[in-house]
């Protein structure tokens, strides 16, 4: 890969050893990739951040000196920054967790602890590279608003945001953003319906970009196109769909011929009614305001005065919530816990339940694997609240 005067001289460690390491670890997976050059890139986001999954490889981390070179963003920790003595974390956890957030602070990552950059002010615009880790934000990134990012790792993300730079292949390339599949969606879809939509699309295309054909009565929502984006994460690896008449580079793509139908038999079976699970989880994404606002609306329709009998969390930005006091304040006064920071996936906090609630197809994918093994009922969000009472 060439490099210029000023990137040989990182390289070879004349600008410190934690931008030589940075530079290391980009030209490795830029001759790994077969790119010719690095480019510059608008902003990073870094996932790594939460100490249950990072460990103590932070510390690594905590010996780089400098800042990042573009606006680069946090992905969520494993506890609410303000108020984790109302989780169930050990003060160990705590120590080590608010470690990590520091080694990252200290190089100057906005410390905003969430999946959805996107809604609070880490926003790209069409055509712009940047490098994000987190998979449903880097499909939301590349689909929804056709910034360009590959599906960075949290090494990657960091020694980007840390030169300010990316190694040139992939997804920055227009040629390879092209569909390699069509998936027929034969049915009309609302809610999670696209969470099942994504989880089987994912498992479906594997590392093919899909061109999603949806009924013209289903058009997606942008938390519809946040489900969507982070269910194909969580099965798939790859990095981009389209969506003909929403996403803005449909227009410009042709159709491949390749063809996958899906009905309405296949996305029920993820409704399968085993369980009625003894916990409720929604915000895998993170809940938007709009989110917020349609729970406390559905929360108020089906309570009848009273607070829900079940545990029922609820994950979002601090940003957002911030914006929405009126409206969390009101959501827990039903007996619901409004969490930042964190989210079920990513905390010891949610390690003993059996069977989990959710409308995430994230959460479908990773609450098995990652909270000791702990079943998961796909509902959609009315569902989920019904169930809470």
């Amino acid at each position: 890969m060439h490099l210029t005067k000023e990137e040989e001289r990182i390289y070879e460690g004349e600008e410190g050893w934690a931008r030589k390491k940075a530079m290391e670890i980009l030209v490795a997976i830029g001759d790994i990739n077969n790119a010719s050059q690095l480019i510059p890139i608008k902003s990073a986001h870094i996932s790594g951040a939460s100490y249950k999954t990072i460990g103590d490889a932070f510390e690594f981390i905590n010996r780089l000196e400098g800042a990042v070179k573009v606006k680069s963003t946090l992905n969520p920790t494993g506890m609410d920054r303000e108020n984790w003595n109302a989780m169930n974390v050990s003060e160990k956890f705590v120590t080590k967790q608010q470690e990590v957030i520091n080694a990252y602070k200290k190089l100057g990552v906005s410390v905003e602890c969430t999946c959805i950059p996107y809604l609070i002010g880490n926003t790209p615009k069409r055509g712009e590279h940047i490098a994000w880790a987190e998979s449903s934000a880097v499909l939301y990134a590349n689909s929804v608003l056709g910034a360009r990012t590959n599906m960075e790792g949290a090494p990657s993300a960091l020694a980007a945001a840390l030169i300010g730079k990316t190694p040139s292949y992939g997804l920055h390339h227009a040629e390879n953003r092209e569909p390699e599949l069509r998936v027929c969606v034969n049915c009309a879809l609302t809610d999670a319906d696209y969470s099942a939509l994504g989880f089987l699309i994912g498992d479906l295309v594997g590392n093919k970009i899909p061109v999603i054909e949806l009924p013209s009565a289903s058009l997606p929502s942008t938390d519809e196109l946040k489900h969507l984006s982070a269910a194909i994460g969580a099965t798939g690896s790859v990095g981009l769909y389209h969506i003909e008449g929403i996403t803005p580079e449909a227009d410009a793509i042709g159709s491949p011929a390749e063809r996958a139908e899906i009905e309405k038999d296949d996305l029920e079976r993820f409704y399968a009614e085993n369980e009625k699970g003894d916990v409720i989880a929604i915000g895998c994404p993170h809940c938007s305001a709009s989110e917020l606002q349609r729970i406390y609306a559905l929360l108020k329709a089906e309570s009848g005065g009273r607070k829900v009998r079940k545990e029922f969390f609820i994950f979002t930005a601090r940003a957002i919530k911030e914006r929405m006091q009126d409206v969390v304040r009101k959501i827990e006064d039903y007996g619901v816990k409004v969490i930042c920071d964190t989210c079920f996936v990513v905390s010891p906090a949610f390690e003993h339940y059996k069977c989990v609630v959710t409308n995430s197809g994230k959460m479908l994918r990773y609450v098995p694997l990652l909270c000791g093994g702990a079943n998961v009922r796909l509902c959609k969000t009315e569902e989920c609240v019904r169930l809470a009472f």
